[in-house]
């Protein structure tokens, strides 16, 4: 980028800082009035921002997100329509998250992309539903930090309840409910091992990837 380009996007992004001032006073305001409620202030908040369309909204969901979130560079993307469960989450430099998306309590390393439609669940406890004799909504539930490692691709539609290692591939639609080592290939559901990025089966995994409609989202940090 030219340095023209780069005061302009500083300016752009101050300007979004200053629009979403009161947005962000309002749901610290919320917050400290009603700490119980935490998380479903901050997802009211978030559909809101989420439906600014264009290269605006993703300066002013930047802005807000640098504001209230764990971690939020200022060189990351996240597209209409993508909610925030919680404002238990660190994004890493340069990350792209498509359309549509839901982010729970996550950790999203550097240069990791992330497709439309993807759900990143709070680990796989969320809802207890051990007891028969008590609805699984009174049954309680646990949430489970789950970590997205840096260099990561999470195709369209996938579901993600566990770790996914550094540089591993997520085939679209597929379903993760245990760990993915690093630089594997993975899909299906439950997802499993397709083959290994930088080894002799990669090829064959990305072919099964293809197979599945998993196309790389158009990455444009604005």
């Amino acid at each position: 980028m030219t340095r023209a380009g780069t005061a302009l996007k500083s300016v752009l992004n101050a300007i979004a800082g200053l629009v979403v001032l009161p947005l962000v006073g309002g749901y610290r305001l919320a917050a400290a009035l009603w700490p119980a409620r935490k998380d479903a202030l901050f997802q009211g908040y978030s559909e809101l921002v989420s439906l600014w369309p264009g290269m605006s909204g993703n300066y002013l969901r930047r802005a807000f997100y640098r504001s209230t979130l764990r971690r939020c560079p200022a060189e990351c993307a996240i597209e209409f329509g993508t909610i925030f469960a919680t404002a238990e989450v660190d994004i890493g430099d340069h990350v792209y998250i498509g359309a549509y998306c839901m982010i729970g309590h996550a950790t999203i390393g550097d240069d990791v992309l992330i497709g439309s439609k993807v759900d990143i669940l709070s680990g796989k406890h969320q809802h207890h539903f051990d007891r028969l004799d008590v609805p699984i909504r009174l049954q309680g539930g646990a949430y489970t930090r789950v970590t997205i490692g840096a260099d990561a691709w999470i195709g369209n539609g996938a579901t993600i309840l566990d770790d996914v290692g550094s540089q591993a591939v997520v085939a679209a639609g597929a379903v993760v409910v245990k760990r993915v080592n690093a630089r594997a290939i993975v899909g299906g559901n439950p997802a499993a091992v397709l083959g290994h990025r930088g080894s002799k089966t990669a090829e064959r995994g990305h072919e099964a990837t293809t197979q599945r409609g998993h196309v790389p989202p158009e990455v444009g940090v604005s």
